[in-house]
């Protein structure tokens, strides 16, 4: 009888797209295939996954990436993959690479267009790389009057408006270390990200536009630095709405235009080292926190180039929207990788579906977008408002799809290739994540692709898939275990907490091999697909929380006693939470309850996060050392193969999830 994943794997098992002819041999990764002597992208693939070293070292020149010191070695690896440090000896900074050189240039050049902006009321913004650098220039002056020095933290609280742009190079600038935080996390949630590194300065903004309404931003980070345990010396708001009168705490708060506005203009940027810390991006995990990785500028700048440049065939005239806030990895990726060659990101406020579910189109079609990029979630909520909406709008700009963040349905992406690339756009499916700021895997524009497939290795990617022993199955066409037998660049130095939790997290299963957490598989035609994640963290929407997140936001509540939360297949965000509740017993169970439950869970961590059920019970199945089994409470739930059952302690607590209401 065929598994799950090789029937799924029939219902996509068929070319669709295959590139028209003379295609492949003007994108960008073959040219640089043929001035490295390879004749086919697939040759050029296995070069750089082979040797990797080869790769890196060729790839910064080529791609024009400027230092201030050259590097002494691609990297050194005497403590092993988990410690690569790469360019050793090397200095460069982000902010040389994407704003300074430009903006120092000669017109036309400085006054290209870096970021085209539009708010969810309709208002159009240009900023050029000039005025860019003359605000992030302003950020680091400001920065440097408040103390902020080389490797304290700058938290990023902030709407998608052009100044996060600024805000985060001039951070780089200052060799400072940014720290950028999703706008729709809840006050639980924004804490934890100010306390655990430590914020020294926060940026936020009094609130945004969403479906019409403005939604506050200052409050809540207000209360998150109340509860964080850690001293902010400084606030810098930004007004989004006019005349609006946010609550200001004397002797922390300023407004932007007094903070940065007032500020000259000239800035030297810092010599950063080649590994020193840029930016932290918080992922959750499985148990525990969140995680805080840990990216540098050397590898920060050339993984998220390198993949812009040859993965998304990078254009001078591309206008570049992927749909995404600061706070995602894919916010600051589209920066630092358009604006490493001088291109132009377009960034959208608001709502996909305001004021109506054309928006997107509306905006591709106007503005002339090339690139668009969005998750699979968004796609299948867009689809299920109708192919009219798309109907009547220009899309022919468009040479180039990007999706990330979660596994496709077939259906969904085949509608995303027919009704928005026009069955002419190949669509480049990535996955890779926070904990490397790029993918491990992805297509390259002018190879062939199967419905819901990521192509193959990215560049420079020594990628595997094993079993549970860390025996390679990827030529047996096997689901299992997505591994990276190298390390690279941009892969996170470390965690913000240290190293021991980075080492259980991601070198603990396999030794020397980094585990990813995600089930792959690579079919007999050489196409790469992912079945979802090995382990526990619920992904929804594409963005992942931790279930420990969760209850913990559920446990904070006076009526709760424990509490697990699972994720659950749904038709529009991939995974929806589903919680379960065990009451304090001079509590009662009721509809009310269970709504004021779900309302925290939002609150603390954002509305995404809100369970879409929430089931009371009285006993949870547990171990003999009193941990709740998760899998267990997901198999009895979803009607899965319980499994091995053997370690558990009380096997009748199974009843209680089974008929849980």
């Amino acid at each position: 009888m065929a598994s799950d994943a090789d029937s799924a794997l029939e219902d996509i098992d068929r070319v669709v797209y295959e590139p028209p002819e003379g295609y492949v041999e003007g994108t960008n990764a073959y040219q640089f295939a043929r001035e490295h002597g390879y004749d086919s992208l697939e040759e050029l693939i296995e070069a750089s996954t082979d040797d990797v070293e080869w790769f890196w070292d060729a790839l910064p020149e080529y791609l024009g990436i400027e230092w201030y010191e050259a590097y002494d070695a691609v990297r050194d690896d005497s403590d092993g993959p988990q410690f690569t440090e790469w360019y050793p000896g090397g200095s460069i900074n982000i902010a040389h690479n994407t704003v300074d050189r430009y903006a120092e240039a000669d017109a036309p050049e400085r006054n290209r267009v870096a970021i085209t902006w539009e708010g969810e009321d309709g208002t159009v913004r240009e900023t050029t790389y000039h005025e860019l650098a003359r605000q992030s220039n302003q950020v680091a002056n400001c920065l440097r009057e408040r103390g902020i020095e080389r490797g304290d933290t700058v938290g990023l609280y902030m709407p998608m408006v052009p100044e996060v742009a600024a805000i985060m190079y001039g951070v780089f600038m200052a060799g400072a270390i940014a720290v950028p935080i999703f706008s729709g996390f809840g006050v639980d949630a924004t804490a934890t990200r100010i306390e655990d590194p430590e914020v020294d300065l926060l940026f936020t903004a009094d609130g945004f536009y969403r479906r019409g309404s403005e939604v506050g931003l200052k409050e809540p980070a207000g209360e998150a630095i109340d509860d964080a345990d850690t001293d902010i010396g400084s606030v810098v708001v930004y007004r989004r709405f006019e005349g609006s009168d946010p609550p200001m705490t004397d002797g922390r708060d300023e407004f932007w235009t007094d903070a940065v506005g007032s500020q000259p203009d000239e800035f030297d940027t810092v010599e950063t080292d080649a590994s020193d810390p840029c930016m932290l991006l918080y992922s959750s995990g499985t148990t525990g926190k969140p995680k805080g990785i840990v990216h540098t500028h050397a590898g920060g700048q050339v993984q998220a180039a390198k993949e812009i440049y040859f993965g998304f065939d990078h254009d001078p005239a591309d206008r570049f929207f992927w749909v995404s806030d600061i706070g995602w990895m894919m916010g600051p990726w589209t920066l630092v990788g358009n604006h490493t060659f001088a291109g132009n990101v377009f960034m959208y406020e608001g709502a996909p579906d305001h004021p109506e579910p054309d928006r997107f189109w509306e905006m591709i079609d106007r503005h002339d977008v090339t690139v668009f990029g969005i998750s699979p979630t968004a796609i299948r909520a867009l689809r299920k408002q109708g192919d009219e909406w798309i109907e009547g709008h220009d899309l022919s700009t468009l040479r180039l799809l990007g999706s990330t963040g979660e596994p496709w349905d077939p259906e969904s992406w085949l509608w995303f290739h027919e009704h928005v690339g026009g069955e002419t756009c190949p669509i480049i499916n990535i996955s890779g994540g926070t904990e490397i700021f790029g993918c491990f895997l992805m297509p390259l524009p002018g190879q062939s692709l199967k419905p819901c497939t990521l192509g193959s290795p990215g560049l420079g990617m020594d990628i595997d898939i094993v079993d549970a022993t860390g025996e390679s199955i990827r030529d047996d066409h096997e689901r299992g275990y997505l591994v990276a037998r190298d390390s690279c660049p941009a892969m996170t130095k470390s965690l913000w907490s240290g190293d021991e939790r980075y080492l259980n997290e991601y070198w603990g299963r396999f030794g020397d091999m980094w585990d990813h957490g995600d089930w792959a598989q690579e079919d007999e035609d050489g196409f790469w697909f992912l079945h979802g994640r090995a382990d526990d963290a619920l992904n929804v929407a594409g963005r992942k929380v931790g279930p420990a997140e969760v209850e913990g936001a559920l446990i904070d509540h006076d009526a709760v006693n424990a509490a697990a939360a699972i994720g659950v297949p749904d038709d529009t965000t991939g995974t929806a939470v589903v919680t379960f509740v065990q009451l304090e017993s001079d509590y009662a169970e009721s509809d009310d309850l269970r709504e004021d439950l779900r309302a925290q869970v939002g609150e603390e961590l954002g509305k995404p996060f809100r369970p879409r059920e929430l089931l009371f019970v009285d006993d949870f199945p547990m171990t003999q050392s009193g941990k709740i089994v998760r899998r267990v409470i997901q198999a009895t739930h979803t009607g899965e193969d319980l499994g091995d059952l053997s370690s558990i302690e009380n096997p009748e607590a199974l009843e209680e999830i089974e008929q849980a209401r």
